[in-house]
């Protein structure tokens, strides 16, 4: 696959991600229960933003920077501002927290993270982002495969499935991936992303997922502009399988300020089909 996350680190997309991420975690570690993090497609863990990758695309100028200067932002993204303050010190952002790292620093000592990275460059970047974390173990493999294998049977489990939706059966081998998951424990929360080009190819997306999936499910868009040419990526949606919590309100709240402050006519949607 020729996709590089490192031209996208930081843009519209993975702000709404990673609040529902850390807020998600925020709930699994209400109690002391030991949690288990899976992460289908991880990614290198840490981006550099003032690389020639970020440099070139913009995306982090229009995302994570705007964001950091907002004096509106609403407190949904209060975690990752955090985060990314932490990363950083006092100076501007220039490097940006993948979910692996935002998920290693929040681990207790009875959690555990699980991260899988098909590419290999990517996966060598990754065990060195997170060389220092406990809990974590880093597999060269795939996610979609070996994410239900390796999966606790009982126990909390926040799941994680974001791939690049380069490959046509992207869209089938992720419902594939939520079904072995909660067949495989119940009590599975599983957060997955997804391009929003056009609303055909995403109703499809979530017809399979209804069929396919014995779970309840909460989805929220954040159309960035409208959905008018297919060719590009007008938006993202977040799909949660499994216990929907607090979830609704800080889903909202992320997707509504990031299509209205960053979007151009963008607008926001929380529902459940």
């Amino acid at each position: 696959m020729n996709y590089r996350h490192a031209f996208h680190a930081g843009n519209f997309a993975d702000l709404v991600k990673h609040a529902a991420i850390l807020a998600l975690l925020a709930e699994a570690q209400a109690d002391a229960a030991p949690l288990t993090v899976i992460d289908t497609h991880a990614g290198r863990g840490l981006y550099d933003l003032a690389g020639p990758e970020a440099q070139k695309s913009g995306e982090a100028q229009a995302g994570i920077l705007r964001l950091m200067a907002a004096q509106d932002a609403p407190g949904a993204f209060a975690s990752l501002v955090a985060a990314v303050r932490r990363l950083n010190g006092a100076g501007e952002a220039r490097r940006y927290p993948g979910s692996p790292w935002l998920v290693a620093q929040a681990l207790r000592p009875q959690d555990r993270y699980l991260g899988f990275e098909l590419r290999a460059d990517e996966h060598a970047a990754l065990k060195g982002a997170l060389r220092s974390a406990g809990g974590v173990e880093t597999l060269c493999a795939d996610g979609y495969e070996g994410a239900a294998q390796r999966a606790p049977d009982r126990g909390k489990l926040l799941v994680l499935i974001d791939p690049p939706f380069e490959r046509a059966d992207d869209y089938a081998r992720a419902v594939e991936a939520v079904a072995a998951l909660r067949r495989r424990n119940p009590a599975a929360r599983i957060l997955i992303w997804l391009p929003l080009k056009d609303l055909e190819t995403f109703d499809a997306f979530l017809r399979d997922l209804e069929d396919g999936v014995d779970a309840p499910l909460l989805v929220a868009e954040t159309r960035m502009r409208p959905l008018a040419d297919p060719m590009r990526m007008n938006g993202c949606a977040l799909v949660l399988a499994g216990e929907e919590g607090a979830m609704a309100p800080v889903m909202e709240s992320a997707c509504r300020w990031t299509a209205e402050a960053l979007g151009q006519g963008g607008q926001a949607r929380v529902y459940r089909p």
